[in-house]
C-alpha cells in the first residue's frame, strides 16, 4: 500500500492518494495530503471548503455535489480549483480525509 510522509507523518493511501484509514485525518495529516496536491499552505479558505465537506459527508454519507459546495461555501468553482488545483473531488476531498468519491461531486 502507498505511504504518504510529509516532516513526521505517514500515512496509508490507496493507489488514487486517498486516506486507506479516514479516523487518521487530523490537521498534520491533512497537510501531508495537501502537499501531494501542490498545495504547501492551507488557509483559511481552504478549511472553509474542508470543514463543509466533512461535516456534509458526517450527515449524508457522501461528498456533497459540486452546485451544493459552491453555493453552500460562497466559492465560485474557479475558486475552489485555485485552492485545490485538481478539483473539488480529487483535490479537496482528498485533503479533507474523504474515501475517493464515486459520483460527480
Amino acid at each position: 500500500m502507498p505511504r504518504i510522509v510529509h516532516g513526521a507523518v505517514t500515512v496509508e493511501v490507496d493507489d488514487d492518494g486517498f486516506l486507506v484509514n479516514p479516523a487518521e485525518w487530523d490537521d498534520q495529516v491533512a497537510l501531508a495530503l495537501a502537499s501531494t496536491e501542490g498545495v504547501e499552505t492551507l488557509t483559511d479558505d481552504h478549511w472553509k471548503i474542508m470543514n463543509y465537506i466533512r461535516e456534509y459527508y458526517a450527515q449524508f454519507g457522501v461528498a456533497p455535489m459540486v452546485r451544493k459546495l459552491c453555493k453552500e461555501t460562497g466559492f465560485k468553482l474557479k475558486d475552489i480549483y485555485t485552492l485545490f488545483p485538481s478539483g473539488p473531488a480529487k483535490g479537496a476531498c482528498k485533503v479533507a480525509g474523504l474515501e475517493k468519491p464515486t459520483g460527480c461531486v
